[in-house]
């Protein structure tokens, strides 16, 4: 979290208990149902835009569901035309089942379209579906203000938008799949009852033990399905936690115990799966057996039926086909259960995740923010990120425009924070924040964001070019605004020696590049930008001396007529700031320029001097020509 989070700070367990209770957490909800009509409703509302090709797919399908269960009755007329009257000749006979085979031809095609098109029409529904939850969750999180995310682990959001929208794809596919099987056992039992009441009857007798089979295999699959869930969430954990710790791990020659660790989890994993795997292999038998079973009653009593005249033979032919019909849609929907709780769950969370309302957001009266000059005031500000730990009290200055504030103080004394609540990613909980006479919270944020920028203690830099990277926030930038920006800033020359100049793409988070070269390009993008207003979060923290003084020089460009706050790390390199702000416990403990300070002999007075006496510590050295600066 931003400012004002510190271990050595009262009452941290109090304020991760306040947390805990937070609506904007996000937990992991537990294994859902087979069937969650809420998550259904939602997802028929991205649906109903393709309601005409929906419609389409389900008519076909009702067309392949049709001609699936009349094979049967096929068969039934073949066996009846074959053994008609003796009376009619061989030919007539033939003529009779030709016919039935021209119409069984005919059947059969309009199986494989109905199949064909009922399957590629709700495939590009799905595909669709899933396009358009994507956009909606990116567009969502784009949204969600920075305690969105002090709260939410990227890994965890990045499941919800990846992992849980694979998982839905599957609900999507397996409830259409569902719905066809339950809407053909429907239909296989009413032309059972309507063929023969007393065979369909006969079929029936076990169904009520397939169903106390399902009640105690349902219970115990649902604790293997749970118990695969939480074990793959470790070996998930674990192995983020190994490759991004991997340095650590070498260094400390933590490889074999790491991985003595993961085989554990894996283990546990590799268990789960197989104790589900063995249920859901125990319950086939079953199915297999109860059908067998049917089918031995239907021929036993079924045959003594036909021998006594009551029940014609093709009626019977047919109910024997009937009966292995019967029992796929069963099995198949036994075979789906798993997936359908585990895509149900990724339903409810994803909806879960779209359902957070973003809790920074514009007036409904706001206007953008006109061009300003600069001039920020703090009026008695107070903020705080749970009321029970206040993290600023009555914090009251102004700084003129194309003035430079530099804040120092020790750790946790709200100097980043003070940062955050001007760039807007927080609203103040008491007082105000003006720009230029503006209220922050009366203004748009876009508005306030194209008129500042920021470059933090770990500059970010995309998967994308160099180029690109520079003009990331003036997308019109041209060659020329790029290259005025790097010589003016003393980068244009280790750009050019790049393999290729400003085309070179950079690695994850320019990780190709020294750590004061992405700080330098971070300068760039925000030269190029040409705020009113620059903030500085120790921008210059994790680099050397030299790659400093550097550093140092190209901020003499980049501070050059416009408002900055500079947090520091080293302060040596505020003493020439307009203005030093030094916090203690959130409050303003002293603010003058540098001399003023010293001679005060105050907090700042003792910052420095312990600061100076780590700098006088330091090897300088001067890096060879092709090196990286920092690492």
């Amino acid at each position: 979290m931003m400012g004002g989070w510190n271990r050595n700070l009262p009452g941290v367990e109090e304020v991760r208990r306040i947390r805990g209770r937070l609506s904007l957490v996000l937990e992991d909800t537990e294994f859902g149902k087979v069937y969650d009509q809420n998550v259904v409703i939602r997802l028929l509302a991205y649906v109903r835009p393709h309601w005409k090709l929906t419609a389409f797919s389900m008519v076909m399908m009702l067309v392949y569901i049709g001609t699936q269960v009349s094979v049967p009755l096929l068969v039934a007329l073949a066996v009846k035309e074959f053994i008609r009257p003796e009376d009619l000749s061989v030919a007539e006979r033939l003529a009779g089942l030709n016919r039935i085979g021209l119409l069984f031809a005919v059947v059969v095609t309009l199986n494989l379209a109905g199949n064909f098109l009922h399957l590629r029409g709700l495939a590009r529904v799905n595909t669709s579906v899933l396009y358009k939850l994507r956009t909606d969750m990116h567009d969502h999180l784009q949204k969600q203000s920075t305690l969105f995310f002090d709260h939410n682990e990227v890994g965890r959001l990045m499941s919800r938008v990846q992992n849980d929208t694979m998982a839905l794809q599957e609900f999507m596919t397996v409830f259409v799949v569902g719905f066809a099987e339950i809407l053909s056992l429907v239909i296989i039992i009413v032309i059972m009852l309507l063929m023969s009441a007393e065979l369909a009857l006969i079929c029936f007798t076990v169904i009520p033990v397939f169903v106390v089979i399902m009640i105690f295999w349902q219970r115990r699959a649902r604790r293997a399905f749970m118990r695969i869930r939480y074990a793959i969430a470790g070996v998930n954990a674990s192995l983020q936690e190994n490759i991004t710790g991997v340095r650590v791990t070498q260094s400390m020659n933590r490889e074999a115990i790491n991985l003595t660790r993961f085989d554990q989890l894996n283990g546990d994993h590799l268990d789960a799966n197989l104790k589900a795997i063995r249920l859901t292999a125990g319950l086939m038998p079953s199915v297999e057996i109860l059908t067998a079973v049917a089918f031995g009653l239907l021929l036993v009593i079924g045959g003594s039926m036909v021998h006594g005249g009551s029940v014609e033979l093709g009626v019977m032919v047919a109910f024997l086909l009937y009966v292995q019909r019967f029992f796929e849609p069963i099995r198949a929907l036994v075979m789906q259960y798993a997936m359908m709780q585990r895509a149900m769950t990724a339903g409810m969370r994803i909806f879960e995740l779209l359902d957070v309302k973003p809790d920074l957001v514009d007036a409904p009266n706001a206007k953008p923010l006109p061009p300003i000059q600069g001039r920020v005031r703090f009026d008695d500000v107070s903020f705080h990120y749970v009321p029970e730990v206040q993290v600023l009290n009555n914090v009251s200055l102004e700084i003129p425009p194309g003035e430079t504030l530099a804040i120092v103080g020790p750790t946790g004394a709200g100097k980043t924070t003070i940062v955050a609540l001007v760039s807007r990613f927080y609203d103040v909980t008491g007082g105000s924040i003006t720009v230029d006479g503006y209220d922050l919270r009366d203004v748009t944020r876009s508005s306030l964001a194209g008129q500042m920028s920021l470059v933090l203690q770990e500059p970010f830099l995309y998967s994308a070019t160099v180029a690109e990277n520079i003009r990331f926030a003036r997308r019109e930038a041209t060659q020329a605004d790029i290259e005025r920006a790097t010589q003016a800033l003393g980068a244009h020359e280790f750009i050019m020696r790049l393999p290729q100049g400003y085309e070179t793409v950079l690695h994850e988070r320019g990780s190709n590049l020294s750590l004061g070269q992405r700080q330098l390009i971070a300068f760039a993008r925000a030269l190029v930008a040409d705020p009113r207003i620059l903030i500085l979060d120790e921008a210059t923290a994790n680099v050397d001396s030299y790659t400093e003084r550097l550093i140092q020089d190209a901020l003499k460009e980049l501070l050059r007529g416009r408002t900055a706050i500079i947090i520091a790390h080293r302060l040596s390199t505020i003493q020439d700031a307009d203005q030093i702000l030094v916090l203690q416990n959130g409050r303003i403990a002293e603010l003058g320029k540098h001399n003023a300070l010293l001679a005060r002999d105050g907090l700042y007075a003792r910052l420095y001097a312990m600061n100076f006496q780590d700098e006088d510590e330091e090897v300088v050295s001067t890096p060879q020509e092709g090196q990286k600066t920092s690492t």
